[in-house]
């Protein structure tokens, strides 16, 4: 049986789930400081008769929820009212500094039996560390509580975005999507120092890295898929790329038609802003059959090659024609490997 359900609903900037806190009713969502295994709340009793809860297990978890359980005693069992579980995020130095921060939080839910399913975006991230306890609670009449000791403390990591997660953040891509702009070549911007080392140690073919972990937190592709990163993003009035790059100042082109065609299939990876004006799409481009399709295949929204908002191939009088959505900076992984352009041909911008 699942915790019963809060009424209200908030809006996250780190997930794109809709519903914030389903199937788990807190009574009180409150701040707390604990100190060693014993409540410091004001109000609140220690009571040790209760059962202390022990063998706790994590399951069933996904990007915004889990399912949590634990044995006791059976001494005093049937006074308890309410569970308090303390959960808190792990210290990370490599946190996005763009997320939101960490709150230390206490669920007071009623005792419902086990396991119970806790949900809610608004505490929780995905693909995050947490760790948690939990205390027993029998409420007073007088409204306060009496309480056993802290559990050990359990440790556990959040899940990817789901398939279900991702369809919703490409519905609010597809909201602010624009008309669609013909292109004609995908780009690599990069300094002078990487061209030169690719020519000298891999026979100018350009490598496949692993995705970095820029964008949604919770994205499947983040420190996971291999592949070359490419943009396709044009300025509107030209249809060309743009004169500068943050990326660096020698560009390599490669004709739209060399990664985008009837062979390959097209998937929906990431949708994010950086605080700017500028909204930014990640779509994996994978050649039909490969092993990055495969992975795709599993984790991410597949979109229709000739008619989606974000990239597409169409085919008029024999010729292969290219267009992209004009609010989006679209960038592209491939999964192949692509041979650089003589120095000479390099561009310098």
């Amino acid at each position: 049986m699942e915790v019963p359900r809060l009424d209200h609903a908030l809006n996250s900037p780190t997930s794109p789930c809709e519903e914030v806190i389903k199937n788990l009713s807190l009574e009180a969502i409150q701040l707390c400081d604990r100190d060693g295994n014993k409540s410091q709340d004001s109000g609140i009793a220690e009571m040790e008769e209760l059962p202390v809860p022990h063998n706790i297990k994590i399951s069933n978890i996904t990007c915004d929820s889990f399912k949590i359980s634990w044995e006791m005693d059976s001494k005093s069992k049937d006074r308890i009212t309410h569970y308090f579980i303390d959960l808190n995020k792990k210290e990370n130095k490599n946190s996005n500094k763009f997320k939101h921060k960490d709150v230390p939080t206490k669920l007071v839910a009623k005792a419902v039996p086990l396991p119970m399913t806790v949900r809610g975006h608004w505490f929780l991230s995905p693909r995050t560390e947490y760790t948690v306890a939990v205390q027993t609670a029998s409420k007073q009449v007088d409204g306060d509580y009496v309480v056993s000791e802290w559990s050990e403390i359990i440790e556990f990591c959040t899940a990817d975005y789901s398939k279900v997660h991702l369809t919703q953040l490409l519905e609010k891509a597809e909201v602010i999507a624009g008309r669609m702009l013909k292109f004609s070549v995908f780009y690599r911007n990069q300094h002078k120092e990487y061209f030169d080392y690719i020519r000298e140690h891999h026979g100018d073919a350009m490598q496949p890295s692993v995705k970095d972990n820029s964008g949604s937190h919770g994205s499947p592709i983040s420190g996971k898929l291999e592949g070359i990163f490419f943009s396709c993003s044009t300025e509107f009035n030209t249809g060309k790329p743009p004169q500068d790059s943050p990326y660096g100042r020698y560009r390599f082109e490669i004709a739209a038609e060399k990664l985008f065609n009837p062979n390959t299939n097209l998937y929906f990876g990431d949708f994010y802003c950086m605080y700017t004006a500028y909204h930014y799409v990640i779509l994996v481009i994978a050649p039909v059959g490969s092993p990055g399709d495969e992975f795709c295949k599993q984790r991410l929204p597949q979109l229709n090659s000739k008619d989606n908002k974000f990239l597409t191939c169409t085919e008029e009088d024999g010729v292969l024609v290219y267009h992209r959505g004009r609010n989006h900076w679209s960038s592209a992984h491939e999964f192949v490997y692509c041979k650089c352009k003589k120095r000479s041909q390099l561009q310098n911008l």
